[in-house]
């Protein structure tokens, strides 16, 4: 059985790894490689780049931690969206893998 992904996505990187250390401390989950995205409308939000972090482990403990990093990254730069996906099938396990913050 593969496990649980909790997505957690702010404004922010400096939120990102706040968000993360608290979610990480939070609960027992470890996480992927974080991902960015900077959106079309990038210049009207209050930081123009998305950080999504994922959180890997059991159900219980990845959905403490996606709690945990929202209500830290609420006190900086903010939360776009979560989704805990408890049961992810083989494509999602792939695309998790996939990150554009070594790309320009």
């Amino acid at each position: 059985m593969a496990e649980a992904v909790g997505i957690l996505e702010v404004f922010g990187l400096t939120t990102a790894f706040v968000a993360g250390d608290a979610g990480c401390k939070a609960a027992n989950v470890r996480m992927e490689v974080f991902d960015k995205n900077k959106p079309a409308n990038a210049d009207s939000l209050p930081v123009p780049l998305l950080v999504t972090i994922k959180y890997r482990g059991g159900v219980a403990d990845v959905t403490a931690a996606v709690e945990a990093g929202e209500e830290a990254a609420k006190t900086l730069g903010g939360v776009v969206t979560k989704y805990i996906i408890a049961n992810p099938e083989a494509g999602t396990e792939k695309m998790l893998k996939i990150s554009a913050l070594d790309k320009n």
